[in-house]
């Protein structure tokens, strides 16, 4: 982004009190990560941004915007004043977004949304200039920031949208009215804060209240709370899925160790994917629909998702220190994702005398049905499959007494969350080098802890 302060405060209808000819060449919240010519967005957090503002100077800020009547305000940089700075960030994303003009691609689903959002920004890379979200800045914050790092040239921009309560992708599909939008699924992400998986599924149709009507709306068919929903739908529509009525679906797939393969209806195209599992073959089907759906050949699409890098943490291949190979999927978790992760990991080819072991972590935000959604995982334990179940956090004593009868009690073990060194040093004393390890839980748990002291 570069923008003299002059554009930027007629964008947000103020003044700029100081040199309007300033170039802006990037925009943060956060003080330590201004750089010169940086624009600093105070918001008020567990801490007033407006706080910081003496880092921010410090970093090399150029300007910063600054709420109306906020004590305190600076005078060694150019001040824009506010009603809000977050609204006005926000303002600032919808402004450039319509300057730049790029077509925007918005992701979301219970799981999936960041691989999916990594394996289209590959997809749309072999023709086209794509940004796309970096992480999972996929919030009311994020988003606007992921906008306003975009280059003037991008032609696609690939957003990631999340959601945690009713109304935030109404407003995220209000800021960037999206030309194609993808549901990956719905599962028990957040349930704590809704209720019922139905009450999800409407929170996440809100990704396409803005979809332009020339647009494309690209879900999972297999979910029949979307199908039910997306009959409400005017634009375009396109499934996929495993069900012989989805538009885009898996005529067969295989796992592998490091590597998934699959083919679809009405291609020779064969694909593969640098990840394992049903659930990721569901991803790179939406992907390659996305692809289909702005011009590219499935020779063009099976080139990009074969290379494609998925954002860290998801699924990753690590090598433990007795030479154990070590799966992290540890950025979040709920039932669905467990599930899907476990099955996966039990179709993976053993060597000869190597187990299967799963570390199992707290789900968290399950609200009120936690003990039951953690109880429910018993049935995708199987000890003839994962030989041995590490279980760490409160919530887990519920699958821990649920297993009692299925495992003995020297393949099961069980760890409050304040034993996490407990559980390294057993872990470090029981894995051999030919056995597999997969780790899994929500990222408040920090299971990549854990990953780190055994690599």
């Amino acid at each position: 982004m570069k923008m003299q302060l002059a554009e930027i405060a007629k964008a947000l209808g103020t003044t700029c009190e100081g040199n309007d000819k300033t170039e802006i060449t990037s925009v943060a919240f956060d003080s330590r990560k201004i750089t010169d010519g940086g624009l600093f967005v105070p918001i008020a957090g567990e801490r007033d941004g407006h706080d910081f503002i003496e880092s921010a100077i410090d970093n090399g800020a150029s300007a910063t915007l600054w709420k109306k009547g906020h004590p305190n305000k600076p005078s060694k940089l150019a001040v824009l004043e506010v009603d809000d700075p977050l609204a006005a960030m926000q303002d600032l994303a919808r402004y450039y977004l319509r300057k730049v003009n790029p077509t925007v691609v918005g992701i979301t689903g219970s799981n999936g949304k960041t691989t999916t959002k990594d394996m289209v920004a590959a997809v749309l890379s072999k023709r086209f200039n794509v940004h796309k979200t970096q992480a999972n800045f996929n919030n009311e914050i994020g988003v606007p920031m992921t906008i306003l790092e975009m280059k003037p040239n991008t032609e696609i921009l690939v957003l990631e949208m999340g959601m945690d309560r009713p109304g935030q992708l109404h407003h995220l599909s209000e800021l960037t009215h999206p030309d194609v939008t993808v549901i990956t699924m719905i599962g028990e992400a957040h349930i704590e804060f809704f209720g019922t998986r139905d009450k999800i599924a409407d929170a996440k149709m809100e990704i396409t209240d803005f979809l332009r009507e020339d647009g494309e709306f690209i879900y999972n068919g297999d979910e029949p709370l979307l199908a039910e929903r997306a009959k409400n739908i005017s634009q375009a529509k396109a499934t996929f899925g495993f069900k012989d009525n989805d538009t885009v679906y898996a005529t067969s797939f295989r796992s592998y160790k490091h590597h998934a393969t699959f083919t679809v209806n009405n291609s020779e195209q064969k694909f593969s994917i640098p990840m394992i599992g049903k659930h990721n073959v569901s991803n790179a089907m939406a992907a390659l629909s996305v692809g289909r759906h702005f011009g590219e050949s499935d020779e063009e699409i099976a080139a990009s998702l074969s290379n494609f890098t998925p954002t860290a943490n998801r699924m990753e291949w690590e090598k433990g220190d007795v030479g154990e190979d070590i799966m992290s999927d540890v950025y979040n978790s709920n039932p669905t994702a467990v599930r899907a992760v476990i099955t996966s990991f039990g179709q993976i080819e053993m060597v000869q005398g190597g187990r299967r072991i799963a570390v199992l972590g707290d789900m968290l935000e399950l609200g009120e049905k936690s003990a039951a959604l953690h109880e429910g995982l018993h049935d995708c334990l199987d000890p003839q499959v994962i030989n041995e179940v590490y279980l760490f956090g409160g919530e887990m004593k519920h699958l821990y007494d649920a297993l009692q009868d299925k495992y003995n009690e020297n393949s099961l073990h069980y760890y409050p969350q304040d034993q996490m060194d407990h559980m390294i040093n057993d872990l470090k004393n029981d894995i051999k080098p030919d056995d597999i390890v997969v780790f899994k839980g929500s990222h408040g748990m920090h299971l990549e802890k854990v990953v780190d002291r055994l690599r």
